[in-house]
């Protein structure tokens, strides 16, 4: 199979090791077709049952009401970032989002070139909190908050409650990883490239009022939520090789036992790696100091010293400890340990930080 390394990079991020080796395994030959999966008809039944399975998983997995629908969109997250305005914001009553870091910042500004935006709570002062003490005006068009910020590394554990307004929710890096209740939110959209599969494919779930309210706009064809409704995401050819390995990671999430399976697994590796921060003396320092606000998606931390940080990401890269430099407007180190990290790979993490540290006093 060749050198496999542990894969801690922010996105895209490591996929399921069974899922990438049934994606070799059928590459050439997809079920026997005597085609690759990105060469075979998005309008072939082969194709529709790809798409068709990874939408009745999601559903599954997610448990999700019977309103909401299942869309696979071009773009990625950042599309979503003008899709949700243009297709959910109602003349005089602007939306409301709350700022927690980079990615909510970057939605708020594509917000802003269809009207006013509220911006009802903000942590901006350091990115290292959740906001919870805020009002959100009742006459808002929706609420906007990003699960998880990947850059800081918080993360929203309990969605606010924000009565009739309706919530959006962009959980492009921990969808899938915790259950989620859907009484309180009308659409959630995430970029596949962090917890499910390959780049260039986003997944939005969306209740059926906010696919009406959308069909009351008109809209260019592509950008409407409708038209993905009535076209089953295919009204032009989707990213088919995208989906299909989104469907065996699915798979995999579901032979494993399913979400609530996965967030067991993801508050043990996320609780091992804090505690070996936080029992470090200090040395390791992480980034969000209030711990009910922590991500258990992307931990974010520094060493004493810049040059320390760079030899520890240098030296953890030469024992296959990969992509744990932190972004590049925050410095320090970070390490993303989403759905397919294994346990083993946070183990072999946790190991390294303590010889680093006790070799580099």
């Amino acid at each position: 199979m060749g050198k496999r390394v542990f894969n801690f990079y922010a996105g895209p991020a490591t996929l399921p090791l069974k899922a990438l080796k049934e994606a070799k395994r059928e590459l050439l030959d997809f079920r026997g077709s005597g085609m690759s999966v990105c060469e075979i008809s998005h309008r072939s039944k082969d194709f529709q049952s790809v798409i068709d399975e990874a939408t009745s998983l999601i559903k599954e997995l997610y448990a999700l009401p019977p309103e909401f629908h299942v869309l696979w969109l071009h773009g990625g997250a950042s599309t979503q970032f003008f899709h949700v305005p243009w297709n959910l914001r109602i003349e005089g009553k602007p939306p409301a989002y709350v700022d927690t870091g980079s990615w909510a910042k970057a939605a708020i500004k594509e917000a802003r070139f269809f009207g006013d935006v509220t911006v009802a709570a903000s942590s901006a002062e350091g990115y290292d909190y959740i906001p919870r003490d805020f009002q959100v005006d009742p006459n808002a068009s929706y609420l906007h908050i990003t699960s998880n910020e990947t850059i800081s590394g918080t993360e929203w554990h309990d969605f606010p409650d924000p009565g009739q307004v309706p919530l959006v929710v962009d959980a492009s890096s921990d969808f899938l990883s915790h259950p989620i209740d859907w009484s309180r939110v009308a659409l959630l959209y995430a970029g596949a490239q962090k917890n499910l599969g390959p780049a260039g494919v986003a997944v939005v779930i969306v209740r059926e009022d906010m696919v009406a309210r959308a069909r009351a706009k008109k809209l260019p064809t592509m950008v409407s939520y409708g038209t993905h409704v009535d076209k089953g995401s295919m009204h032009n050819t989707p990213p088919c090789f995208a989906i299909y390995l989104s469907l065996l990671a699915l798979r995999d999430l579901k032979e494993k036992g399913g979400v609530p399976y996965i967030e067991r697994l993801n508050r043990r590796k996320a609780n091992l790696l804090y505690k070996t921060l936080d029992g470090s003396g200090g040395y390791y320092t992480p980034r969000v100091s209030q711990k009910g606000d922590r991500s258990h998606m992307n931990v974010t931390f520094k060493l004493p010293s810049e040059a320390l940080d760079e030899k520890c990401v240098a030296e953890a890269k030469a024992r296959n400890l990969i992509g744990l430099k932190g972004y590049r407007t925050m410095g320090g180190m970070r390490a993303s340990i989403y759905n397919a990290m294994t346990l083993k790979g946070v183990k072999a993490l946790t190991a390294f930080l303590e010889e680093f540290r006790k070799a580099n006093p």
